[in-house]
């Protein structure tokens, strides 16, 4: 079930759409997003209880009773009913099963579920530490989709962001990194034969007209994205060094933190240093994310125990967390 990680000299992408298809909630029906104090962005609750429940329950995919999930997501002020719905909706979307002893109900990850979860989070756990190498060869791929065709043309563009590509112009996109064989095969079934791949170096024209490749890509919004984090959380590192966090705020900030560190490698596909300014805030990103997600394993981990033993006689060894670092190696608890 566990992936194991890449060693390639050339950096691997992740594909992370089947992650974000288990956290969104789009078509469901569901409730609006919910914030928390000093969230950055918003979570639907059933991304907030994926979140909650994976973190706690790999590799072993560990039974939570459903009056846990219930209180763990009440203390990020998600009501009772809010919550119970969207268990209920998540066991429809086949991201979560059930199990049941007399009035009591439990619930854990499905077994495609899990696998679709750890491989994203392994990824996510690798990016930035992959070997910085590039030939400098960019990938093109220019493609023609009539116009009638608006779905599949979306279809196209949707799966090229996935991978990595962005828009050079608007029918031709780029990326500094190879089509991954998998890649090959879902372009060409969406473009059904109206679509060429180049891998090639640019030219420099030495015009104001010339464009590079980069700039398909808005650094600067990207930059603003990881200062904002950076600045967001290593706020709280003097307090995890003074062990001054701990129980629900534990909790509370070890999901959050990763909540918004993991749109990361779909905002910045790894592009290589080289093509970027000084002083890139990529590494220090990670910095903070692994000193707040590893730092608060213990605490968070004691406190999803103790409100799962208010619920289910313990011990519960199965509940356990784990550390960034742990997820790097493939391995459920660092």
């Amino acid at each position: 079930m566990v992936p194991t990680v890449s060693t390639a000299s050339e950096p691997t992408l992740p594909n992370l759409a089947n992650l974000e298809e288990i956290f969104s909630d789009e078509g469901d029906g569901a409730a609006g997003p919910v914030r928390s104090p000093g969230w950055q962005s918003s979570v639907s609750p059933q991304g907030l209880a994926v979140t909650l429940i994976a973190d706690y329950t790999f590799p072993v995919r560990a039974w939570l009773p459903s009056a846990a999930i219930v209180a763990l997501l009440g203390e990020f002020q998600v009501t009772a009913g809010a919550a119970r719905t969207t268990i209920s909706r998540l066991m429809r979307r086949g991201v979560l099963e059930s199990s049941r002893q007399g009035r009591y109900s439990s619930y854990r990850l499905t077994s495609q579920a899990a696998v679709d979860l750890w491989s994203g989070a392994s990824s996510i756990a690798t990016f930035t530490t992959q070997p910085d190498s590039w030939d400098g060869q960019w990938t093109l791929i220019a493609f023609s989709v009539p116009e009638q065709e608006s779905t599949r043309r979306r279809a196209l563009r949707t799966a090229l962001r996935w991978r990595g590509f962005a828009p050079l112009y608007d029918a031709l996109w780029v990326s500094p990194h190879p089509l991954t064989p998998k890649g090959r095969i879902e372009v060409a079934d969406l473009a059904r034969g109206a679509v060429t791949v180049f891998r090639a170096r640019q030219e420099d024209l030495d015009t104001e007209a010339d464009r590079n490749p980069v700039q398909a890509w808005d650094l600067p919004g990207i930059a603003e994205h990881y200062q904002a984090f950076i600045s967001r959380w290593s706020g709280l590192l003097p307090h995890i060094s003074a062990d001054d966090v701990s129980g629900a705020d534990a909790v509370r900030a070890r999901t959050e933190v990763m909540h918004a560190y993991r749109h990361f490698p779909i905002l910045d596909p790894l592009l290589p240093i080289g093509l970027l300014p000084p002083g890139w805030p990529r590494s220090r990103a990670r910095e903070v994310c692994v000193a707040v997600y590893d730092g608060l394993l213990q605490p968070a981990q004691d406190h999803v125990r103790s409100v799962v033993t208010r619920f289910a006689e313990g011990p519960h060894p199965d509940i356990r967390a784990h550390t960034i670092a742990g997820m790097s190696a493939g391995i459920g608890h660092g």
